[in-house]
């Protein structure tokens, strides 16, 4: 007999299988990264069509089998339809999803990046916040939750907003993040400081975010 799970968590990524099937990479707040299969989610109308896209949030229903989990029903909350129809901001949305898996694992607690990637698309969808703002914020915290940020860079001149910021960011719980703007000689520090630590502590490229510096 097959026992079914409840599991809350957001769509990092999908990829068809076979003729009509998604393999899915699903973020949950109970277990961690899980991969499942949507059988029938690239037919025409099928229900989990749109449940099995990247960034949708909300309860999911799974079976485990011996090598991997099958969706079977899907209560989408959220969507980020505003994402959908903004090809730059959906592009940094894939971008966040990438990081968010390569840092995940299964049956890791992995609430905190649940939470701040859930976040980070609700602040991209913000029309008050910059998008490159916006990225500064989650690759740093994504480093932080990590337990990898060194603090602000030793024997570096930084505005002190700049340090204020890379504190406020470090230390603030993941819902208080995205509630401030900066000028913009702050920004181009924080620019500078994200991708001096994302180069040493994840050291990798990533489909997105090639495409985002093409069109940024």
């Amino acid at each position: 007999m097959q026992e079914y799970i409840w599991v809350t968590g957001i769509i990092l990524k999908q990829s068809p299988v076979g003729e009509y099937d998604r393999h899915i990479s699903l973020l949950t707040k109970e277990r961690g990264k899980l991969s499942a299969f949507a059988r029938g989610a690239r037919k025409p109308g099928n229900r989990l069509a749109a449940a099995t896209n990247p960034f949708a949030f909300g309860t999911f229903k799974l079976y485990e089998g011996k090598n991997s989990y099958t969706l079977t029903e899907a209560d989408v909350q959220n969507y980020f339809e505003d994402l959908r129809a903004d090809y730059i901001g959906a592009c940094y949305g894939l971008y966040f999803a990438e990081v968010t898996d390569y840092y995940t694992r299964e049956n890791n607690d992995e609430r905190e990046m649940l939470k701040l990637l859930y976040q980070s698309l609700r602040a991209l969808c913000a029309q008050s916040l910059p998008n490159s703002l916006v990225r500064c914020v989650f690759e740093c915290k994504a480093i932080a939750v990590n337990g990898e940020f060194p603090g602000p860079p030793a024997g570096r001149e930084l505005e002190e907003s700049t340090v204020f910021c890379l504190q406020y960011i470090v230390n603030s719980p993941v819902e208080k993040l995205y509630t401030f703007v900066v000028k913009d000689s702050v920004l181009e520090e924080l620019k500078q400081v994200a991708a001096e630590y994302m180069r040493r502590f994840v050291g990798r490229e990533f489909k997105s975010l090639e495409v985002l510096q093409t069109l940024c």
